[in-house]
């Protein structure tokens, strides 16, 4: 708990200037008639189709099949590709415009074709150093490779002489937070998923605006979903009346996606370009336990010194830079990293980005599971996954490897709870091990493997962070704090209950067929 916790901090929100009713009635409720009104357009279009279907059948027939064939042979995850086929299938016409439609990026190909560039341009920013891999390959020829593909497919290098401090507490990292931001001289960077105002935002603004009022570089950047029930439209404005820089990532659009706007769920914490933060922990009061919303609120992160902090800072400024002319990454990256020399181990840290082909998060967690040899531990709030992920689990469980999944025993959401549940039968039949944490919600994202490698980070395992999110975590191969993350495993591991097949079978119905059901649009969702 917050030692000082009465003092709230830097407050700028009146009483009832946040909320769903606030949201309801301002962009919110527009939002929400906007996609009605789309869902309603592509039933009349469907219907008015519908009238002329006795006499065009071959051709719905013919469509039908091409479709088939195209999503075949698309790229797709095969487990999407099962949903369109059976939503194409049972509604020929309707089926097809919606997949059309939904796939055509509308909103969003300006965006999809900036952050392309600038990645793809961000490659060469900091070059990989070869005597860092060459060392790695002496140590682990297979952990090796994969650092070489992280750096290939965006610029991702892999360091040594980074200290890697874990919390596995959101107080813990909040209270380590404020002292590193009291001490910025140059430039603080945050880009969190969720801000909210209360404690913890307070005593971060606070410090925020002080830093800003000395000439200090801050900006601050969240993405749009916020405005939908935790902060006003004007809110940047508000910040920028403190001298700090605020962007909002993705304004929740009115389009209908599968994509659905492309959400930035990162959480990157920069300071002067030689201490990061990283981890599942956003700026809310649930996530210091200020708050309580579902029991205990288990979340953890790692703060970062050294060479390593570069790349938490180059992926801040690609994505502020996504609607900037501007190249700025020269600047900052030119501050000094202040290698630790004694920091043993090596650290990626590493972003997903959803509009490219590279599922990076996925890959990184099926590569760990592949090559493990004692065990796997596993700590993740939601359990929706497609064939390839749910086929690494069973199999590395399958060769005698320990896997244990450790999951909310207080769910924060009904249909990912339920859908959840639709995997376990199958995990516990091969071998894996499902805990449930009974004082309350796990938020953590956390893989440690065999004592050697872990990673923490934003990257859940659901389709929304493999597939659909922009996500940032950190690599960890032999660091000291791996001890510190499987004994803290341990320690909630003590506090979960095990769910056997008993459980499963005795599940309620309603559960079950929420479940079923949902399962079948899973990966639209």
């Amino acid at each position: 708990m917050i030692e000082d916790y009465k003092n709230k901090g830097l407050l700028l929100l009146k009483k009832g200037q946040k909320g769903m009713i606030h949201a309801i009635f301002s962009r919110f409720g527009l939002i929400l008639l906007l996609l009605v009104l789309q869902i309603l357009f592509l039933f009349s279009v469907f219907q008015r189709f519908e009238e002329f279907l006795p006499h065009i059948f071959g051709g719905a027939v013919l469509l039908t099949f091409i479709m088939v064939i195209y999503l075949l042979n698309s790229k797709m995850n095969p487990t999407a590709k099962i949903t369109w086929l059976i939503v194409i299938m049972l509604l020929p016409v309707f089926g097809v415009l919606l997949f059309l439609y939904t796939q055509s990026d509308v909103g969003h190909r300006l965006l999809k074709a900036r952050s392309n560039y600038i990645i793809t341009a961000g490659k060469e920013k900091i070059p990989q150093s070869e005597e860092v891999i060459g060392h790695l390959v002496k140590e682990n020829k297979g952990v090796a490779a994969l650092a070489r593909y992280m750096q290939r497919s965006s610029c991702h290098p892999v360091f040594e002489h980074t200290e890697v401090t874990y919390f596995p507490l959101g107080e813990n990292k909040f209270e380590e937070m404020l002292k590193q931001l009291e001490a910025a001289r140059h430039f603080i960077f945050m880009e969190y998923f969720i801000v909210d105002e209360g404690l913890m935002w307070g005593r971060v603004l606070e410090i925020l605006a002080k830093k800003a009022a000395q000439g200090v570089e801050v900006r601050v950047m969240y993405d749009g979903s916020c405005e939908f029930a935790l902060l006003p439209r004007d809110y940047p404005k508000r910040l920028k009346a403190l001298g700090i820089k605020c962007k909002v990532f993705a304004h929740v659009s009115p389009f209908v996606s599968t994509h659905y706007n492309y959400r930035d769920h990162r959480k990157i914490l920069v300071i002067d370009g030689h201490t990061a933060f990283n981890g599942g922990v956003n700026l809310a009061d649930e996530y210091i336990n200020q708050k309580e919303k579902f029991g205990h609120w288990k979340d953890t992160a790692v703060m970062l010194k050294g060479d390593a902090v570069k790349s938490f800072t180059l992926m801040f400024l690609q994505m502020w830079g996504i609607d900037e002319t501007k190249e700025e990454t020269v600047d900052f990256l030119s501050y000094p990293s202040y290698p630790v020399e004694k920091a043993r181990g090596y650290v990626i840290p590493y972003g997903d980005c959803p509009l490219d082909d590279d599922k990076l998060g996925e890959r990184v967690y099926m590569d760990i599971l592949n090559r493990s040899l004692s065990y796997v531990h596993i700590m993740t709030p939601y359990l929706i996954l497609d064939g390839e992920m749910e086929t690494a689990l069973k199999f590395a469980a399958e060769r005698g490897v320990e896997v244990v999944l450790l999951l909310p025993g207080i769910p924060d959401k009904a249909i990912p709870y339920a859908l959840a549940k639709t995997h376990y039968a199958s995990l516990i039949e091969s071998g894996v091990k499902i805990y449930e944490y009974t004082p309350g919600f796990v938020h953590a994202k956390v893989f440690v493997s065999d004592q050697a490698e872990a990673v923490v980070g934003t990257i859940n395992l659901d389709y929304r962070s493999l597939y659909h999110h922009f996500e940032c975590a950190t690599y960890l191969y032999r660091t000291d704090c791996i001890q510190e993350i499987e004994a803290d495993f341990q320690s909630t591991l003590a506090k979960c209950r095990q769910v056997t097949m008993e459980n499963v079978h005795s599940e309620k119905w309603t559960v079950k067929l929420v479940g079923r059901l949902m399962k079948v649009v899973a990966p639209l969702m």
